[in-house]
């Protein structure tokens, strides 16, 4: 055992390695040592920025129910950050192998399923009372606005599988100078327009003044690399069953049951027979949300065409009942 004056081989190792870190990149290993000497232990609440996290939600009525709302929406951006993170892995990647691909697609399949999964937070856990009196006081401000979603789109399929559903087969291998041309014909475009009127809601004005030009520049560097195009490029033996049932997982989970989630909210919470509520920004949620009618699909070629005919229906009649 050794005493108090002698080092461990272990530790006499590490310092070696230290010095020889430090020395390569012109450093004094001395000062870093002093560094680490005078420093504090770091805490979880500290790490983590607890106490900056726990003050960011600031309701806007005296409704408790709001804080719900504020907190489940700040979740999810969380997980898309956390989704984004993934698909930037797989961008920096010049030749992603299938494994590789697989791991990081499983990874976003699971904050997506969480997100799903937790979403009766906002289906059962809201006061429909509070929710239909402080929602009003959010307008024109809207879930619609999330950049972060859009940006995972884009991330993961080519822009032709975006634009409106009766302009893809004409986009089909649109080349990269029809990037920006293409963001007006983008399908979630026309879910934010005026009921009455078919006019853009002061919601998409707001989001694209913010948004149009960071939307159009990421578009434009997923061009090449977006998931799509990293799984068109793989070879065939790479192509496991594995990774094309969780590439159609991804499909389903971002395409159909997400935003059939929020249909199921709506449904719930604004919907009044025989009068619909509009939703907040006056989105027409009745026409924008439901799968089958926007049918965005991630990866067509995994798809049959009787599945796509049917896409987001039987979701719909085992969750909601309608046709």
């Amino acid at each position: 055992m050794s005493d108090k004056h002698t080092f461990e081989p272990a530790v006499l190792e590490r310092l070696e390695q230290l010095r020889d870190k430090y020395a390569a990149m012109g450093q004094d290993l001395v000062s870093y040592l002093d560094g680490l000497l005078y420093a504090d232990f770091p805490t979880y609440w500290d790490y983590i920025s607890l106490d900056t996290l726990l003050s960011l939600q600031n309701p806007v009525t005296p409704f408790p129910d709001e804080e719900i709302f504020i907190v489940y929406h700040q979740t999810t951006e969380l997980y898309f950050k956390l989704a984004l993170h993934e698909l930037a892995q797989l961008h920096q990647s010049s030749n992603p192998s299938g494994s590789e691909m697989l791991e990081r697609v499983q990874r976003i399949n699971r904050y997506f399923q969480v997100l799903v999964d937790s979403f009766d937070v906002m289906v059962d856990g809201l006061d429909r009372g509070q929710f239909l009196k402080f929602r009003m006081s959010l307008l024109p401000s809207s879930g619609f606005q999330s950049v972060q979603y859009r940006m995972v789109e884009l991330a993961c399929t080519s822009m032709d599988q975006l634009v409106h559903v009766e302009l893809r087969a004409p986009r089909k291998g649109h080349g990269f100078e029809d990037v920006e041309s293409m963001f007006d014909e983008l399908y979630w475009r026309r879910g934010a327009t005026e009921l009455a009127s078919g006019k853009p809601t002061l919601t998409l004005k707001q989001f694209e003044t913010k948004y149009r030009n960071q939307i159009v520049a990421f578009a434009e560097e997923r061009f090449h690399s977006n998931l799509r195009k990293k799984w068109h490029d793989l070879p065939e033996s790479d192509r496991s069953p594995e990774l094309k049932d969780a590439l159609r997982s991804l499909d389903e989970l971002v395409n159909v049951h997400w935003p059939l989630s929020h249909y199921r909210s709506a449904v719930r919470h604004l919907q009044k027979d025989p009068v619909d509520i509009a939703a907040t920004g006056g989105t027409n949620w009745q026409q924008y949300l439901p799968p089958r009618f926007q049918q965005v699909i991630f990866f067509p070629e995994l798809w049959n065409s009787e599945e796509q005919a049917e896409w987001g229906r039987k979701w719909v009649m085992t969750h909601i009942g309608h046709k």
